[in-house]
């Protein structure tokens, strides 16, 4: 079989596309790529951006998600290749909405994402319909809403924990 060359964009597709390495590991890259969505969400408050930079922000990593994601899947022949984790990425600042990532934010966080993410309740599994990029990405994002969901009522019940 012929080697497939790819060029230089391809090849940086690929590898944001795949969480800049993190959706190479060989178990559970959805998870590992996770990871890369804490990091982006502690960049993004780093810049102490106004709600709506937040915004403007987080439509960017999407709508770029969108075409890697499109793009990553035609250079690998699958519609939602298992190494492509910007979608899991992108997520993250969903998750993170106008709330401080802590340890105690990051793990719970984390643990609300991967759990809507892998259990993909009705109508988080109906989105991966959509086509190409479309559909890698929204299941996430609404995974990312469960999530800060899921976030948000568990910092309530330890803040009501604690204050009693």
């Amino acid at each position: 079989m012929a080697a497939v060359t790819r060029s230089i964009l391809d090849r940086c597709v690929l590898f944001l596309a795949q969480g800049c390495g993190l959706g190479w590991s060989p178990r559970a890259p959805g998870t590992v790529g996770s990871l890369g969505g804490l990091v982006l969400v502690w960049g993004l408050q780093r810049l102490n951006l106004d709600t709506v930079g937040y915004v403007v922000a987080e439509i960017a990593v999407i709508a770029i998600g969108i075409w890697l994601c499109s793009r990553a899947g035609q250079l690998l022949g699958i519609e939602d290749p298992q190494s492509v984790v910007w979608d899991e990425i992108a997520a993250f600042p969903i998750v993170f909405w106008e709330m401080p990532l802590t340890p105690l934010t990051a793990v719970l966080g984390f643990l609300w994402f991967r759990i809507f993410d892998i259990s993909k309740i009705w109508p988080i599994k109906y989105l991966e319909r959509l086509p190409r990029g479309w559909g890698v990405m929204a299941d996430d994002l609404l995974a990312g809403v469960f999530a800060a969901g899921g976030l948000r009522l568990t910092m309530l019940m330890i803040a009501k924990f604690q204050g009693l």
